[in-house]
């Protein structure tokens, strides 16, 4: 098959974006205790920021849900997954236009019950799409295959959510080790019936995690946070050859990149042209119940 430039119309599903607030920096607190070193605590205002270039600049408006919407529409995107916790904008705009954006929960194994009732409340309420975990930011770090995710793991089943892990190093200066990709093998091995999708990239075990992706059914990969330039070589690969059900879209608007980069870097990646319905959006639809 060709590799063809990204198409058209296609109606993108994207699997990680923001609604902004007022001000987005209280969006990390959360990784304050865990940042050791002076520049992260003091002079970044974001926690990866020495990895990322021209971060978007979001400009108070009234109304920010509409802001993203119009950002949206320049760019193909038909409906985008908003993460709800402690997002008012995001709830607003859940609410406001169903058909454009729907939700998911970071969950927080650390919380025990607690944190399992949440998840069961935010579902009913909201209708949340997916559970969201990053070991590697909660206090005290969770590894993958820890046994605190596990009952959060048992209930996305019964409630038939996927949920999407960040795996591999992480871009803000904390530990890496409960991200180490080889913890999923466990985790779909006990939980065959868990959904995974997998965020910010998998490095460097991106050949671990295509493995992975080929034993269990249930393992799949998002783009989130990277840039269209650098995603690895290797699963693109992976995409055009046996894993084009397997590689789901997700941005990173406005975390660490313009939707005006993205798309723009997004007509150089190498796909074959089957591959980019299911990249852009089928995956999505299928994997999500959408």
């Amino acid at each position: 098959m060709p590799r063809m430039p990204m198409p058209k119309g296609v109606g993108v599903i994207d699997l990680m974006l923001s609604i902004p607030t007022d001000d987005n920096s209280t969006w990390y607190e959360f990784l304050k205790p865990l940042l050791l070193d002076r520049e992260s605590r003091e002079s970044f205002k974001f926690p990866a920021q020495y990895m990322f270039k021209d971060i978007p600049k979001t400009q108070k408006v009234d109304d920010y849900v509409a802001q993203v919407l119009t950002e949206m529409d320049t760019h193909g995107i038909e409906k985008a997954m908003v993460g709800v916790t402690m997002n008012p904008e995001a709830i607003r705009a859940i609410k406001q236009h169903p058909d454009r954006f729907f939700g998911s929960f970071e969950v927080n194994p650390n919380l025990g019950m607690e944190g399992v009732r949440d998840l069961v409340r935010v579902h009913e309420e909201l209708g949340v799409k997916a559970a969201t975990a990053f070991p590697a930011g909660l206090c005290p770090q969770v590894p993958i295959n820890d046994k605190k995710f596990y009952p959060l793991y048992a209930k996305c089943v019964e409630l038939g959510l996927p949920i999407f892990i960040c795996a591999g190093v992480p871009g803000p200066r904390v530990p890496m080790g409960v991200q180490d990709v080889a913890l999923l093998d466990e985790v779909c091995w006990f939980f065959p019936e868990l959904t995974i999708v997998t965020r910010h990239g998998c490095e460097p075990w991106t050949d671990l995690a295509i493995k992975l992706m080929l034993k269990w059914p249930n393992l799949y990969y998002s783009t989130s946070a990277f840039s269209p330039r650098h995603y690895p070589k290797d699963i693109i690969d992976y995409a055009n050859t046996r894993g084009a059900h397997k590689i789901l879209y997700a941005g990173y608007f406005p975390m660490g990149l313009s939707l005006d980069r993205i798309f723009s870097e997004l007509e150089s990646v190498p796909f074959k042209d089957a591959v980019w319905p299911q990249f852009l959006r089928e995956n999505a639809r299928r994997v999500l119940k959408l």
